[in-house]
Formats: structure tokens, sequence, C-alpha cells
């Protein structure tokens, strides 16, 4: 199956970028929110992102115009009914991932691929929900999405070897390095990252060391480009906070409690970078 139509559900940070790298290669995207706010802000995202390629000559002002061009967005689900994958990059909350897979489960034709990029929800959960398991298949991105190489494709027992096939040269095709992972909660990334992030909080909330030499140590003793707790702010401690849970629960294994800071944090709204403040302030 060659995927020729994609559609994106979330306009966020992550659901703007896969959008934009779908829509760069000339598959027709339909991206799509609850709110018109939603899509007009992953559309501001995406000419910003753009423009700064344009700016850089990374691309030429012709290549940012057919991107746009292909690009639609809609309040409602059922406009994606006709495209050949969905990926879903929508809250990071299992009983609303739950409800919207079976709602496409439902609505798309009989032949689309439905996707998830979900951070560390095992892909089963929503393969079963579906009705359709075979189609279903989790396409983690990273942040940011048009920068960034690495796409875990993720293959839940149900999920045939046409679904695989097919999402793993989309990946390609958008000139990413797809791995195939197996499905277990937080898969590879999230797994091995997000456990590193918690003890790095669990220094700071036991006063071993402030933010910002947690963040030294780390990135001139172990050449990390980025901090930790600098990554978490990037990412968002609610996301964080949601993966760790994820992992606690389904591993069933105390190694993957969350900080008590990180969770006293998200309760004061206090999420990171697009809050305004974190372990930083911005």
């Amino acid at each position: 199956m060659k995927v020729k139509s994609v559609g994106v559900i979330g306009a966020g940070q992550m659901g703007a970028g896969i959008a934009q790298v779908c829509a760069a290669i000339d598959r027709k995207v339909i991206l799509c929110d609850i709110k018109q706010e939603f899509v007009d802000n992953g559309l501001k995202t995406i000419n910003r992102n753009l423009e700064r390629s344009v700016t850089k000559e990374r691309i030429v002002q012709e290549d940012m115009d057919e991107t746009l061009a292909n690009i639609q967005t809609t309040l409602k689900l059922g406009d994606l009914s006709e495209c050949d994958i969905i990926i879903e990059a929508i809250v990071e909350n299992v009983d609303i991932k739950k409800k919207l897979f079976q709602d496409l489960g439902k609505s798309c034709k009989d032949d689309a691929i439905l996707a998830s990029n979900t951070s560390s929800i095992p892909i089963g959960i929503l393969a079963e929900v579906s009705e359709r398991p075979e189609l279903v298949v989790g396409m983690h991105f990273m942040n940011p999405v048009p920068v960034m190489k690495l796409v875990e494709v993720i293959r839940a027992k149900s999920t045939n070897d046409s679904t695989f096939e097919a999402t793993f040269k989309l990946a390609e095709d958008l000139n990413k390095v797809p791995v195939l992972v197996n499905d277990f909660p937080g898969f590879v990334s999230n797994r091995i990252l997000l456990p590193m992030l918690n003890e790095a909080m669990f220094c700071v909330m036991e006063g071993v060391a402030e933010p910002e030499a947690v963040d030294t140590v780390m990135k001139l003793g172990m050449s990390h480009p980025m901090g930790p707790l600098t990554l978490a702010d990037f990412i968002g401690l609610d996301t964080c906070l949601a993966i760790m849970e994820v992992l606690h629960k389904d591993l069933d294994d105390d190694k993957y409690r969350p900080c008590p800071l990180l969770i006293k944090m998200v309760k004061e709204g206090k999420l990171g970078k697009k809050s305004g403040e974190g372990f930083y302030k911005y």
C-alpha cells in the first residue's frame, strides 16, 4: 500500500510537525483538532518552521508554498475518513486515546492504517478497541519532528505485515530513520530517557545539586547536548509525568516511581517551557 493521503489528529507541536513533514514530500494532509484556535496555532507553527528554513536557505520559497498548499484543516473527524493513514498526536491519556481509536475504527475507510504517536502507551491497548487491530501501529516521532531523524515504528502483536511495511516505508519517504520496536510500555526511547530525567529531578528534590549544576554535569561530563532538566522542560513536565505513570503502572516496578517534585510542579501548573516556568523560567 502506498500512502498518498495523511490525516493528523492533534495540531500541537508534535502534530504540526508531523503534518509539515508529510506535506513536504507531497502527501495530501488533513490536520484535525477540536478547536479552531488549535488548528490555527498549528498552522502558525508550520509557517514559522518553514519561514526559518527559507531564511536559512534549506528550502526555497516555492517549496514552502507547495508544502502549505498540501495541508487542509478541519474540526470534523469524519473529514479524515478517506485518508490512507491517520496519525494520532493528541494528549498522552490512555482513555482519551482509546475513545479516539474506537471512533476512528468506525469512521475510516476499511483499509486505513491507524497510527499513534504515543510516547509510552502500549499500541495493543489502542489496537484492541479499534476493531481493526491488524491495521494499528505505533509511529513515534521525536521532537522537534522536522529536525529529528528517528521514528520508532512500534509493531503490536496484532499488526499485520502490510501495515508495518507501509508505515516503515512512509517514515523512510519522510527522510527519517525508522527503527522496529516491539510493543512494550515506553518502547525504547522513553523507557531509557524518562527514568534518567526522573532521577535528575530526585537529585534536585533531595538537595544533591541545583538544576543548573545537574544539567552542567550531564552536558560536560556525559556529552549530552542538553541537560536532563532543560530537556524535561522542553518536553513538558506534564508529559514527563504521564509517561512515568504509564511505566510505573504497566511495568509494575517502583524504579519507575514518578519523582514527588515532578508531581508537585505539575499540580502547580509549572509545566516547563510551554507554561513559562518549570525547572527554569522562560
